[in-house]
């Protein structure tokens, strides 16, 4: 670039994960000198993804609307690659951003790989190590891995597990992750402004005095046999009458019936409609304990104090695993009960997940990012 010349950043993104991840890295980027900085969503999940946007208060410069009902992964990457390719074309962009595993991403970074634009990638680095789990997310990760010249790493160990991919050190950042400049700043608007969260006002006020157990699933391993043996923990953990369970039901076909087959009507669940940001914010805040199949609430609850159970074999986040916030359970009944139960039961256990370091950032990591991308683009 010539010096004094202003580059062109378009960000891309498409469900709600990313929109939470990303909205604090847009902000920052509009109040970076040299850079024009805009917005594109392939809205591959259109109402969980435009709660985000009005909440964070962006509208995008490019809303792609690729969401159809029912579809596959493989129609959605076409209309991806196709249409953001189309959206590249028209726009020119210096750089794209993208965030994370999605479809969305890898799809976007092979567009613009095909048009010899640069790319960086937020939240890069993390590895199961099994292609299947998280699947797809994990080839997601690594394609995109392959193709971006910024690495935007969450942690050390991400930074390191680029490094053994012979990512070279000049490419990569290890600057926090995003979601937790989300959850800090939601949380203080929240505090500041009530309302934004109220509409659990009814559920803080039935379930009072109860130690409550905040559930999400959604993930596509464990779609079947997962589910159901979810839902039948759910149940069991219901079953205790000092405890209840809130579960904002993902909308997914997959999901849905099974958990309203199997928990409609018990006293001590309540299966809502999914959440907005501030909302899911506050669900945490009030919970005892956060039980979980989702990559960023792993990160998330942990800076709330909140102990995360997870519902997977493996997971891209060891971080937490290995400092203590968070404990893998799989989707077996019976070891997702007893978890629940240890947790519940023994104040030493559950204290321990609560004083755990959180190892996934300060809330500083969009500044962090965006200062390099300024840096980068200034040479």
């Amino acid at each position: 670039m010539q010096p004094n010349s202003t580059a062109r950043i378009l960000l891309v993104f498409g469900t709600r994960p990313e929109a939470i991840k990303m909205f604090p890295l847009v902000h920052a980027l509009r109040q970076q000198p040299g850079l024009e900085t805009r917005v594109c969503v392939t809205a591959q999940h259109r109402g969980l993804l435009d709660q985000v946007l009005e909440i964070a208060r962006i509208s995008p410069d490019i809303d792609l609307d690729l969401m159809q009902d029912n579809q596959t992964l493989d129609a959605l990457s076409a209309r991806i690659l196709t249409q953001f390719g189309a959206a590249l074309d028209a726009t020119k962009p210096d750089r794209i951003l993208v965030h994370g595993d999605t479809l969305t991403t890898m799809m976007a970074t092979i567009s613009a790989y095909f048009r010899k634009i640069p790319v960086g990638h937020v939240e890069a680095g993390l590895r199961s190590g099994n292609i299947y789990s998280p699947w797809p997310e994990e080839v997601n990760r690594k394609v995109t891995g392959t193709i971006a010249d910024l690495h935007f790493a969450p942690t050390q160990a991400a930074a390191d597990a680029l490094r053994a991919e012979n990512v070279p050190d000049s490419a990569i950042h290890v600057t926090g992750n995003t979601v937790i400049d989300a959850l800090l700043a939601t949380r203080a608007r929240i505090e500041a402004e009530p309302a934004l969260a109220a509409g659990l006002d009814h559920l803080a006020t039935r379930f009072a005095g109860k130690r409550i157990i905040a559930v999400t699933s959604h993930r596509r391993e464990n779609f079947g046999d997962g589910m159901a043996n979810i839902a039948r923990a759910i149940g069991s953990i219901a079953d205790r009458p000092d405890t209840a369970v809130i579960f904002p039901v993902h909308p997914n076909p997959a999901v849905r019936p099974v958990m309203e087959h199997m928990l409609a009507g018990r006293d001590n669940v309540a299966l809502i409609d999914p959440l907005d940001y501030p909302h899911f914010v506050r669900l945490m805040t009030m919970s005892t304990i956060v039980l979980t199949d989702s990559g960023g609430v792993q990160e998330e609850a942990p800076s709330l104090g909140k102990p995360v159970l997870v519902m997977r074999d493996t997971t891209e986040r060891p971080e937490g695993v290995a400092a203590g916030t968070a404990r893998l359970v799989g989707t077996d009944a019976e070891t997702i009960v007893s978890g629940i139960f240890t947790l519940l039961d023994d104040s030493n256990a559950y204290s321990a997940m609560t004083r755990a370091h959180n190892p996934y950032g300060d809330g500083l990591a969009a500044q962090r990012i965006a200062r390099t991308i300024a840096d980068a683009h200034r040479q």
